[in-house]
């Protein structure tokens, strides 16, 4: 069984509407909810088998009303991080690399797993962000990109979380691999420390 895995989605205090909980309510019910509270917080625990392996998300859907020390809390916490915009608010857009750009601050030395995602893609005909322009961000952001509707389920919400999963399975085994070869280093240097004294 993978080991729990913590997801933050993250919100900016000016978007109207709560993206994000719309994304996780139709990615853990298959449903849309048309009323519901943005300014609350929730978190989730759903159990998902992807690519044969047993996995346990975690998925806290941030209020977007917290204080800089408690969205500093929620990103610390993370190990991934869905950024949803909304494809009809170009300011909401502008948000997420000033967004990233917190989030890497925060988690340094550590690079962040993120998928970049663009929800209400059924409202194409209100469009002011191009599906070109989320891909170019994704691409700077060296991340998955999406496009979605919370709304109709157009576009793979569930690939969306398990893409996710996915990375943060593969940069736990990078990291262990470094790790493991970093104790593996410090394990020789001492043998030969060792070594040297005896001989000498």
């Amino acid at each position: 069984m993978f080991p729990d895995t913590p997801f933050a989605l993250l919100k900016e205090r000016n978007l109207l509407m709560s993206e994000e909980t719309t994304l996780v309510v139709r990615f853990l019910t298959k449903r849309f909810i048309w009323e519901y509270d943005p300014t609350l917080e929730s978190t989730y625990r759903h159990q998902a088998t992807i690519d044969d392996e047993v996995v346990t998300m975690e998925i806290l859907d941030t209020a977007g009303q917290e204080d800089t020390i408690q969205r500093e809390g929620h990103m610390r916490w993370g190990e991934g991080f869905v950024l949803v915009y909304d494809i009809t608010d170009r300011g909401s857009f502008e948000e997420v690399l000033p967004l990233k750009n917190i989030l890497d601050e925060i988690k340094k030395p550590k690079n962040v797993t993120l998928i970049l995602v663009g929800n209400k893609a059924d409202l194409d005909h209100s469009r002011q962000v191009s599906t070109e322009e989320g891909e170019k961000l994704a691409t700077e952001l060296a991340c998955a990109f999406y496009e979605c509707s919370a709304c109709t389920g157009e576009g793979n919400i569930t690939e969306i979380f398990y893409e996710l999963c996915r990375e943060v399975r593969r940069r736990r085994m990078v990291q262990g691999k470094t790790r493991r070869r970093s104790s593996t280093t410090h394990v020789k240097q001492a043998i030969n420390k060792m070594l040297t004294k005896i001989s000498s």
